[in-house]
């Protein structure tokens, strides 16, 4: 099971990168229903924009962050505008709202059909970034926004486009952009490169978060992470991911060259992690909510019913291009493995090669101790810390109060304060501190070393 979960999280790292790509190259590709002379600035155009956006990381989302909402909402309210019209014009196109149309079409052609859902399947992705932002917002404002306003003005959108298509077949190259009067063209291509600009920010501050939880939970080496916000913990910038991210897209933009292909790709990297988190969400049913094996059965093979389908018409693109979120998965979740087995391989050593602290207890008798308190971070819950080892050795004392203070990261996103920290006394002076994390949380030493207080010890830091 966590295998499976590393892998989906290797996957989503192929989706950060291909989501940037495909979104803002869209959108400029507008350029060329205005007039098919500005096709060959396109892809300048475009990674011009995505080297500015990931220039900008580094300075937070929080100054940026102003404009996202009046961009997000003017962008869903005038889809929500261009599709109404459309229906209103044409309002036949709700007949498609009966199931038997596509029960019919999948019958008479279920060839076609099949390859359609490779298609299809670009209509809902985008959905599953919403989960990798749920640790900055919390469940209730992104299910506001989605079913209160996101997924109608899309759902509207998408009608408009259909009921288009029926006066004018050959709208079909761009039916979106076809939606506009000729006037608002220009407009519209600006309002949509702004939009996908936003959207591809949402994916890329998801990505940060996966690498801050990746390496607290021991996945992959510390780097470096920046928290661009004083107020908000989940505003972070991690370097090494965001350029590798940049080096990534900017291959994908000139390798693919339209946004028709990198489709393709998109598609196996968000199936693929939608089919793993369903299977997933399986074993929490069962597992942690104790739900009735039954009602799982039902509930989660309908979804993996969908899962699959999906999937396996995005399968069949693997030359098309498939191969690259494949790949992309396949390194990312090597290298997560690697490190994890790598340290556990250098725990054990340590361990091995560590002190019972009985041993130890019983050998500092005739060791001069002064006054105050020493803390030793250790990673082992038991024996003596290779640090406390080499200050003695060197230094000839010890402190009256010595704490080796080891900090878990549990697998949950959050612990409260009363399971916060494990105080175990020991002889002479000895105590071992235990603090546990969710992967979603900033450690923070001192503030644990408050809640102390709470089981009788208390530590003046201008004296540890």
């Amino acid at each position: 099971i966590t295998l499976l979960g590393i892998f989906a999280a290797a996957l989503f790292y192929g989706d950060s990168m291909i989501s940037p790509a495909i979104s803002v190259l869209s959108a400029v590709e507008g350029l060329e229903i205005i007039t098919p002379d500005l096709k060959p600035y396109v892809i300048p155009i475009t990674l011009g924009i995505l080297t500015g956006l990931f220039f900008i990381q580094k300075h937070g989302t929080g100054a940026v962050g102003i404009l996202f909402g009046p961009v997000m909402v003017a962008w869903f309210a005038i889809l929500a505008i261009l599709g109404m019209l459309q229906i209103v014009n044409n309002p036949a196109i709700l007949l498609a709202l009966n199931p038997l149309y596509a029960a019919f079409f999948i019958t008479e052609h279920p060839g076609l059909a099949f390859m359609a859902l490779g298609s299809v399947v670009l209509a809902v992705t985008g959905g599953e970034a919403l989960y990798t932002d749920m640790g900055h917002f919390g469940r209730f404002p992104i299910r506001l926004a989605w079913f209160g306003f996101v997924m109608p003005a899309l759902v509207i959108n998408y009608f408009g486009q259909g009921a288009l298509l029926l006066v004018e077949p050959e709208a079909i190259a761009s039916p979106f952009f076809h939606l506009s009067p000729d006037w608002a063209l220009i407009p519209m291509v600006i309002l949509a490169t702004a939009a996908t600009v936003i959207a591809s920010q949402a994916v890329i501050s998801g990505a940060f978060s996966v690498a801050r939880m990746s390496i607290q939970m021991g996945l992959l080496p510390r780097m470096q992470i920046i928290h661009t916000s004083g107020m908000e913990e989940g505003q972070i910038y991690v370097p090494f991911t965001n350029w590798s991210l940049y080096l990534a897209v900017v291959a994908l933009v000139i390798g693919f060259k339209n946004s028709s292909n990198l489709a393709a790709a998109y598609g196996i990297a968000v199936t693929g992690t939608m089919l793993i988190d369903t299977i997933l969400v399986a074993f929490v049913m069962v597992l942690m909510w104790k739900w009735n094996k039954f009602l799982v059965a039902l509930v989660a093979g309908s979804l993996l019913l969908v899962d699959i389908a999906f999937f396996s018409a995005n399968i069949i693109k693997v030359p098309e291009g498939g191969w690259f979120p494949l790949v992309m998965g396949i390194v990312s979740f090597t290298v997560l493995t690697t490190w994890r087995r790598g340290r556990r391989m250098v725990s054990d050593e340590m361990a091995k090669q560590s002190i019972p602290m009985s041993d130890f207890l019983h050998s500092i008798d005739d060791v001069h101790r002064i006054y105050g308190t020493a803390i030793f971070m250790t990673s082992a819950k038991d024996g003596v810390p290779p640090a406390l080892l080499h200050n003695l050795k060197h230094n000839q004392v010890l402190h009256e109060r010595v704490v080796l203070v080891t900090v878990q990261t549990t697998d949950t996103p959050t612990v409260n304060d009363m399971e916060r920290i494990y105080l175990h006394r020991m002889q002479k002076g000895f105590m071992r501190l235990i603090i546990r994390y969710g992967f979603m949380e900033s450690p923070d030493i001192p503030g644990a070393l408050e809640l102390c207080k709470g089981h009788g010890e208390r530590f003046d830091m201008m004296e540890t």
